[in-house]
């Protein structure tokens, strides 16, 4: 178990390592990247679907997080900052890759009663042996329907149901309001329920 005594020591730890980073420490910025690059490289492979193209992707954000790293100003956790990086990167990439999907968004002026909050987005089924083939059927279909949402789309969703973020850190992590946080995630879990309509009957 660690004592506050520990935590504080790891939070100075980071904070010290980006500090050296800024001052020009490659060692210091390699260490920031052990720590997070499995994280970073997760998220991408879930918006891109491609294990070189991810690890490409991860290399290009942490070299512009490297050229960046004296803009960073502590406002918000080194990780928020990176992600934020990481998620500029990844979408522009689908953009240039013309990756199409997506329904036309409502901004800041949604109606927000409209959206249930715990609507559900995915179907959740039990890994039972019996229901393996079926189970890697309904995953694949899962998958190229996240596929077909816009890039935006697609990074609200992994954000929410992967990486299990709130709100305001999707928000500070996209450089976008709360607001089009929750219209990103509405419109994409509605075209999300539409394309699996048969799976949810199924599960």
């Amino acid at each position: 178990m660690q004592t506050e005594a520990t935590l504080a020591q790891s939070d100075v730890s980071e904070l010290d390592l980006v500090k050296r980073s800024q001052a020009g420490d490659t060692e210091a910025f390699d260490e920031l990247v052990t720590r997070y690059r499995a994280r970073v490289f997760s998220m991408i492979y879930n918006m891109v679907h491609n294990e070189q193209d991810a690890w490409d992707l991860a290399q290009d954000s942490f070299l512009k997080a490297w050229r960046s790293v004296g803009r960073f100003r502590s406002q918000s956790s080194f990780y928020t900052w990176i992600y934020r990086i990481v998620m500029n990167v990844t979408i522009d990439w689908l953009r240039k890759k013309r990756v199409k999907g997506g329904d036309a968004e409502f901004d800041d002026a949604i109606q927000l009663t409209q959206i249930e909050p715990a609507s559900k987005t995915v179907p959740k089924t039990e890994p039972l042996p019996h229901q393996m083939m079926e189970r890697g059927e309904i995953r694949a279909r899962i998958e190229k329907a996240i596929g077909q949402l816009s890039p935006e789309q697609r990074a609200v969703i992994l954000m929410k149901e992967i990486d299990d973020m709130q709100y305001h850190e999707i928000a500070e992590a996209l450089g976008c309001s709360i607001g089009t946080v929750m219209s990103r995630l509405f419109y994409a879990r509605k075209k999300l329920q539409n394309l699996l309509r048969d799976v949810y009957e199924k599960v």
